[in-house]
């Protein structure tokens, strides 16, 4: 399976957002990419770094945008994550979906809601696991590689790949928070002897990684491998 990571400025303006993932999904099919990822909150944007509070989102422009992207995915042969806000059960919800051609929209709801996420989000339920092309792969969002029980989750249930979702950003670089969060993410490969791929958005300073980490431990590709003019790595 060939794997990309994009990053980029994720804002609060969704039609800006949307552009942005469009034309990546687009570059990555030019690329050959089977699986591209896209940060947390990447289709509408964090609060409240990028809006007051998660109820200022227009729900009907999210669900109108998530099925443009479910239909280039079927129409492009590729699968998709990408994290956004979402609204069902009368709650505001942290979520990654997961889309696939021709296949029924998948969702991972975040469960570890410390701060910001406790004043916007209801936890989600969902066990984070999803099939693509024979492989089974786990994802967990942002805080949640703080914890490792999330991932002897996906360990229980031999994923092949765990993936994370991240916006984690500061308006000031922060080497020692980034990384912290880079021994996280090293960590819960080594434990769980299962390959790690992430994705942060950029702006204004990324304090958690884009990067792959092997079953080993070892960071394989990370930000010095991102092309500027394309804003992913290509696995």
């Amino acid at each position: 399976m060939r794997l990309a990571a994009y990053q980029f400025a994720v804002c609060g303006c969704l039609d800006q957002n949307l552009a942005v993932i469009k034309k990546a999904i687009d570059q990555a099919v030019k690329n050959n990419v089977d699986l591209i990822i896209f940060p947390e909150c990447a289709l509408t944007g964090y609060p409240p770094r990028n809006m007051e509070k998660s109820e200022n989102i227009d729900v009907n422009a999210v669900h109108d945008a998530i099925e443009e992207i479910q239909s280039m995915a079927d129409n492009l042969a590729i699968h998709i994550i990408v994290g956004t806000i979402d609204y069902s059960e009368s709650a505001y919800h942290n979520r990654a979906y997961m889309l696939s051609p021709n296949k029924s929209k998948r969702w991972y709801g975040k469960r570890a809601l410390y701060g910001w996420d406790e004043d916007n989000f209801k936890e989600g339920k969902e066990k984070g696991l999803y099939y693509i092309d024979g492989l089974k792969i786990g994802v967990r969002i942002c805080f949640e590689v703080r914890f490792p029980e999330y991932f002897r989750e996906l360990y229980m249930e031999n994923t092949d790949l765990d993936i994370v979702l991240f916006y984690d950003v500061a308006d000031k670089e922060d080497e020692i928070r980034y990384q912290m969060i880079r021994g996280h993410l090293i960590t819960r490969a080594v434990e769980n002897v299962t390959p790690v791929l992430s994705v942060n958005a950029i702006h204004p300073n990324q304090t958690a990684p884009t990067c792959f980490i092997n079953a080993s431990g070892a960071v394989c590709y990370d930000k010095a491998q991102i092309p500027s003019s394309l804003g992913f790595f290509v696995l």
